[in-house]
């Protein structure tokens, strides 16, 4: 209801809110960037590992009390993000919870071969679940004395991930009234950063330019049959 004057009416948009939501349309088109943006970088389109990790956030009081907890950890009233990414740091899965809820009891599932993990993602519940599926989980610790922030290898790719999402106002502070809003909000950002990502990539014009006009020469028939760039005329 808050929408800037320039949208249409907010029952509109919520209702193709709520129809994509329903069609889980916004993860397929992130799914669609994604391949994208790994193919691009002459990577598979599908990953065979990932890292897991979890933030916590604080909720706004729209958020009720049936769906919100307190994280003392984090010292975080509010709901907990778990998400799985690729080696690149794009997102694969998110899952939405209160933020009292375990790491190793919401931990994000997808058919890969490997996952990194911190030390909260261990548990015989958890390993079974990821041996059942043939997933090897390998735990990434600090070294001992370790004090502060420290970058750690394979962990720092998610890390940077969840700072991507703080960044998107919607989620730095829970504002939806319904979990499956906030998993939406996710795919939502995460989808907005990679169209940025898959621009900010694309050839500028200049090169663009050039770059076609050096294709459509080669596709220039000639005639014995083969393709030679036209002569320029003046």
């Amino acid at each position: 209801m808050a929408l800037p004057i320039d949208f249409p009416n907010w029952r509109a948009v919520y209702d193709f809110f709520r129809r994509w939501r329903a069609y889980d349309y916004v993860r397929e088109l992130h799914e669609r960037l994604r391949r994208s943006a790994r193919q691009r970088r002459q990577r598979r389109a599908e990953p065979s590992a990932g890292i897991i990790d979890s933030q916590s956030v604080d909720a706004s009081e729209t958020v009720g009390e049936d769906c919100r907890g307190y994280d003392g950890g984090k010292a975080r009233d509010g709901r907990k993000r778990h998400v799985l990414t690729d080696g690149e740091g794009h997102l694969l899965e998110v899952t939405v919870t209160p933020a009292d809820v375990h790491d190793s009891k919401a931990a994000p599932g997808r058919l890969v071969k490997l996952v990194w993990v911190d030390t909260a993602y261990q548990g015989s519940a958890l390993a079974e679940a990821f041996a059942r599926h043939g997933v090897k989980v390998e735990v990434v610790r600090r070294l001992d004395g370790q004090r502060g922030f420290t970058v750690l290898a394979r962990r720092w790719v998610v890390e940077r991930m969840l700072s991507w999402l703080s960044r998107s106002r919607r989620l730095n502070r829970d504002h939806e009234r319904r979990t499956a809003h906030h998993e939406q909000m996710v795919w939502w950002a995460a989808s907005i950063r990679l169209t940025r990502r898959l621009a900010r990539d694309a050839p500028r014009w200049p090169e663009k330019r050039a770059h076609d006009c050096l294709r459509r020469r080669a596709e220039q028939p000639t005639a014995l049959g083969t393709s030679q760039p036209r002569a320029s005329s003046v």
